[in-house]
Protein backbone atom coordinates (compact mmCIF):
# COMPACT_ATOMS: atom_id res chain seq x y z
CA UNK A 1 0.00 0.00 0.00
CA UNK A 2 1.60 3.19 -1.43
CA UNK A 3 1.22 6.52 0.53
CA UNK A 4 -1.23 9.15 -1.83
CA UNK A 5 -0.94 12.63 -0.98
CA UNK A 6 -4.39 14.85 -0.57
CA UNK A 7 -8.10 13.26 -1.53
CA UNK A 8 -6.17 11.00 -3.71
CA UNK A 9 -5.67 8.60 -0.56
CA UNK A 10 -9.37 8.09 -0.45
CA UNK A 11 -9.28 6.40 -3.31
CA UNK A 12 -8.39 3.05 -1.14
CA UNK A 13 -11.55 4.02 0.50
CA UNK A 14 -14.27 3.51 -2.33
CA UNK A 15 -16.36 0.84 -2.31
CA UNK A 16 -16.01 0.59 1.64
CA UNK A 17 -18.76 1.28 4.35
CA UNK A 18 -18.13 4.76 5.28
CA UNK A 19 -18.86 6.99 8.76
CA UNK A 20 -18.92 10.73 8.04
CA UNK A 21 -19.45 13.20 10.53
CA UNK A 22 -20.42 16.51 9.21
CA UNK A 23 -19.67 19.90 10.00
CA UNK A 24 -23.77 20.91 11.08
CA UNK A 25 -23.08 17.88 13.45
CA UNK A 26 -24.82 15.08 11.27
CA UNK A 27 -23.77 11.81 11.13
CA UNK A 28 -23.73 9.66 8.12
CA UNK A 29 -23.33 6.14 7.24
CA UNK A 30 -22.98 4.71 3.46
CA UNK A 31 -21.03 3.38 1.09
CA UNK A 32 -18.16 5.50 -1.19
CA UNK A 33 -18.88 5.59 -4.16
CA UNK A 34 -17.27 8.54 -5.62
CA UNK A 35 -14.73 11.53 -4.73
CA UNK A 36 -13.28 14.18 -6.74
CA UNK A 37 -10.10 16.42 -6.12
CA UNK A 38 -12.54 18.82 -3.86
CA UNK A 39 -12.64 15.61 -1.27
CA UNK A 40 -16.51 15.89 -2.31
CA UNK A 41 -18.41 12.71 -1.52
CA UNK A 42 -20.77 10.29 -2.83
CA UNK A 43 -22.63 7.92 -0.92
CA UNK A 44 -24.65 5.23 -1.58
CA UNK A 45 -27.21 3.55 0.49
CA UNK A 46 -26.55 6.34 3.20
CA UNK A 47 -28.32 6.56 6.48
CA UNK A 48 -28.90 9.45 8.97
CA UNK A 49 -27.88 8.48 12.46
CA UNK A 50 -29.06 10.57 15.16
CA UNK A 51 -27.96 9.83 18.65
CA UNK A 52 -29.55 11.04 22.12
CA UNK A 53 -27.78 9.68 25.50
CA UNK A 54 -27.82 5.69 25.09
CA UNK A 55 -30.20 5.97 22.26
CA UNK A 56 -29.96 6.21 18.52
CA UNK A 57 -32.14 5.93 15.32
CA UNK A 58 -31.44 5.80 11.23
CA UNK A 59 -33.19 7.44 8.43
CA UNK A 60 -32.78 6.36 5.04
CA UNK A 61 -31.55 8.34 3.12
CA UNK A 62 -30.41 6.66 0.01
CA UNK A 63 -27.61 8.27 -1.85
CA UNK A 64 -25.83 11.58 -0.54
CA UNK A 65 -23.60 13.79 -2.33
CA UNK A 66 -21.70 15.86 0.27
CA UNK A 67 -19.49 18.83 -0.29
CA UNK A 68 -16.33 18.06 0.95
CA UNK A 69 -16.11 21.68 2.93
CA UNK A 70 -18.56 20.04 5.00
CA UNK A 71 -16.77 16.58 5.98
CA UNK A 72 -15.49 16.85 9.37
CA UNK A 73 -14.43 13.29 9.69
CA UNK A 74 -14.64 10.34 7.64
CA UNK A 75 -13.76 6.74 8.88
CA UNK A 76 -14.09 3.24 7.67
CA UNK A 77 -17.02 1.23 9.71
CA UNK A 78 -15.58 -2.08 10.71
CA UNK A 79 -17.55 -4.38 9.28
CA UNK A 80 -16.85 -7.33 11.99
CA UNK A 81 -17.72 -4.98 15.12
CA UNK A 82 -20.93 -3.27 13.33
CA UNK A 83 -23.74 -4.87 15.54
CA UNK A 84 -21.81 -4.73 19.04
CA UNK A 85 -22.92 -1.48 19.98
CA UNK A 86 -23.92 -0.81 23.59
CA UNK A 87 -26.48 1.80 22.28
CA UNK A 88 -30.16 1.03 21.82
CA UNK A 89 -31.58 1.52 18.57
CA UNK A 90 -35.02 3.02 18.77
CA UNK A 91 -38.03 3.99 16.05
CA UNK A 92 -37.50 7.22 13.93
CA UNK A 93 -40.23 9.13 14.88
CA UNK A 94 -39.03 8.07 19.19
CA UNK A 95 -35.54 9.45 18.19
CA UNK A 96 -36.66 12.45 16.53
CA UNK A 97 -39.20 13.46 19.58
CA UNK A 98 -36.22 12.71 21.83
CA UNK A 99 -33.72 14.81 19.91
CA UNK A 100 -36.72 17.91 19.87
CA UNK A 101 -36.93 17.63 23.64
CA UNK A 102 -33.31 17.85 23.85
CA UNK A 103 -32.59 20.72 21.85
CA UNK A 104 -35.50 22.18 23.53
CA UNK A 105 -34.05 22.06 26.83
CA UNK A 106 -30.63 23.26 25.54
CA UNK A 107 -32.58 26.10 24.29
CA UNK A 108 -34.17 27.13 27.80
CA UNK A 109 -30.77 26.15 29.65
CA UNK A 110 -29.11 29.29 27.51
CA UNK A 111 -31.76 31.34 27.87
CA UNK A 112 -31.79 31.22 31.74
CA UNK A 113 -27.78 31.96 31.20
CA UNK A 114 -28.05 34.73 29.51
CA UNK A 115 -30.60 35.91 31.54
CA UNK A 116 -28.24 35.06 34.78
CA UNK A 117 -25.59 37.05 32.79
CA UNK A 118 -27.91 40.37 32.29
CA UNK A 119 -29.21 40.21 35.74
CA UNK A 120 -25.43 40.76 36.58
CA UNK A 121 -24.88 43.67 34.21
CA UNK A 122 -23.54 40.99 31.34
CA UNK A 123 -24.90 41.26 28.01
CA UNK A 124 -23.38 38.44 25.64
CA UNK A 125 -22.94 40.08 21.58
CA UNK A 126 -24.72 38.17 18.93
CA UNK A 127 -23.30 36.68 16.05
CA UNK A 128 -25.69 38.05 13.80
CA UNK A 129 -25.92 42.01 13.19
CA UNK A 130 -28.97 43.44 12.87
CA UNK A 131 -29.75 46.75 11.18
CA UNK A 132 -32.58 49.07 12.79
CA UNK A 133 -35.35 49.66 10.38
Amino acid sequence: MNYLPGTASLVEEIDKKQLVVLRDGRTLIGFLRSIDQFANLVLQHTIERIHVGKKYGDIPRGIFVIRGDNVVLLGEIDRDNEGTSTLEKVPIEEILEMQREEQLSRQQEEEQKRKALLERGIMLCNDTIQDDI
